[in-house]
């Protein structure tokens, strides 16, 4: 026989594990609907994508993953260049808003013109704001408000997500 207590115990972890699955749905439309909304210039199918990429850049470009800290060499560049999309080969970042977090990862106070796109992301049980390339979608970190001035903004990008091209001396 159970005790009061062990029923309304299992009930409660039934109402929340009901509420989940109720919401897994949703969740994964609303990412759905989100990327459908949007159009990018480049666009290619996923075998297409993994011709064109690293299995690692695959991962974080069209997967949305995320490298290791401190994995990249781009967190140590500190010459005078362009960070541009590993997808596309758009220009992302200059070298100038380029800072140190101590993060692990490159870090950016400001993107060039019209270069990234935004959308919140949900996926660690958190809302946080995911960066794009504007222009073939591929996924290159998030931005966080407690980077320096002037913008105030963190860009944190994985590494694999761009190349970069040194200015010409």
């Amino acid at each position: 026989m159970y005790s009061r207590r062990q029923v309304l115990l299992a009930g409660g972890g039934l109402g929340i594990a009901a509420l989940v699955a109720s919401a897994w749905p949703r969740r994964v439309t609303l990412i759905e609907s989100a990327q459908a909304a949007e159009t990018f210039e480049v666009n290619y199918s996923d075998e297409q994508w993994r011709q064109r990429l690293s299995a690692e850049q695959f991962h974080i470009l069209r997967e949305e993953g995320t490298e290791r800290a401190y994995s990249s060499p781009l967190n140590n560049e500190h010459r005078p260049g362009t960070f541009a999309c590993a997808g596309c080969e758009l220009a992302l970042f200059s070298s100038s808003s380029k800072f140190d977090s101590h993060t692990g990862w490159p870090s950016f106070w400001a993107p060039l013109a019209n270069a990234v796109g935004t959308r919140q992301d949900r996926s660690v049980g958190m809302l946080r704001e995911s960066v794009h390339c504007r222009r073939c979608g591929g996924h290159l970190g998030h931005v966080f408000d407690d980077g320096p001035q002037p913008t105030g903004l963190r860009y944190c990008m994985n590494g694999l997500a761009m190349t970069f091209t040194a200015q010409a001396a």
